[in-house]
């Protein structure tokens, strides 16, 4: 079982905030992105990337929070995108529906560049 890690970093001069997600997204890992993403500051919360590169698993307790995140941000006008997903991590989104709801980068610099 990988260790669950989160790190909040603001790229683009500090102007997009990133949250790195490394390890399995269960219902463990909820309360963290969670807070990651709510201390975001408001202002700052209108795109938001979740980078997955370093994901290794995710649940349906998982897709659950990615779900309530989506629905936070929408609600405040804000934008959740996805960056990095793996290719079974893409079709598994896909089959839930989150591609609808949000825009998928194939990497965090593709991300990064569409400003």
């Amino acid at each position: 079982m990988e260790e669950f890690k989160i790190r909040l970093g603001f790229e683009n001069e500090g102007i997009l905030p990133v949250i790195h997600i490394a390890g399995e997204i269960t219902s463990e890992a909820e309360e963290e992105i969670v807070q990651s993403y709510e201390s975001i500051p408001s202002e700052k919360r209108s795109r938001v990337i979740l980078n997955f590169t370093e994901t290794s698993y995710i649940n349906s307790a998982g897709i659950a929070t990615l779900i309530s995140l989506i629905t936070k941000s929408s609600e405040n006008q804000g934008k959740i995108e996805f960056a990095g997903l793996n290719s079974h991590f893409r079709k598994v989104m896909d089959i839930v529906g989150l591609t609808d709801f949000v825009l998928i980068h194939d990497s965090l610099q593709t991300a990064l560049s569409q400003s």
